[in-house]
């Protein structure tokens, strides 16, 4: 007889009565995954690891607080997005207050980039995050809880996203 593995919601349940094998299972079952997202989210590996572990904090924090989720998945996601949009915010003050004292040139544009990432790179950030959340395996009804947006938002969204990825890589 083989056994089902447990739902991540049973194993957030677990977690949260003190079971830390329950948050091993889960940090298992989402690195790769959250990894993903993070990377693509900030294009930095040192701060993604940041964030990314950052996240994984968050859910032991979460003993605490004991707060109930309808998706353990929708909800780490969700956690490392909101971490991701601080990132950048954080970024992009450094380097206004950088630019007030020198202007620094642009970077170059990496030409040795696969054009797949390089196309999904050039789309507007709310299309470009839709993709990465379902190339990340979420569910339409999961993005649609990270972002705050109906689901129809996101299929529409996630079609916008396609069509100009196809008109870029033509």
């Amino acid at each position: 007889m083989t056994a089902f593995p447990a739902s991540d919601e049973a194993l957030y349940a677990r977690m949260l009565a003190g079971d830390l094998a329950a948050f091993d299972q889960l940090y298992a079952r989402y690195e790769r995954p959250l990894y993903g997202f993070v990377v693509a989210q900030l294009s930095d590996v040192h701060e993604a690891e940041d964030v990314f572990h950052e996240a994984f904090l968050a859910v032991l924090h979460a003993r605490g607080r004991g707060i109930e989720l309808r998706s353990f998945k929708a909800w780490l996601f969700q956690v490392a997005r909101h971490l991701c949009l601080n990132r950048v915010r954080s970024r992009k003050r450094a380097e206004r207050a950088l630019t007030r004292d020198v202007s620094a040139p642009a970077a170059p544009a990496d030409l040795d980039a696969a054009r797949l990432p390089a196309a999904v790179s050039r789309l507007p950030a709310v299309l470009g995050e839709v993709y990465h959340l379902r190339a990340s395996g979420l569910t339409y009804d999961q993005v649609a809880e990270i972002l705050d947006i109906p689901v129809g938002t996101v299929k529409s969204r996630l079609h916008e996203t396609i069509a100009r990825l196809r008109k870029d890589m033509t």
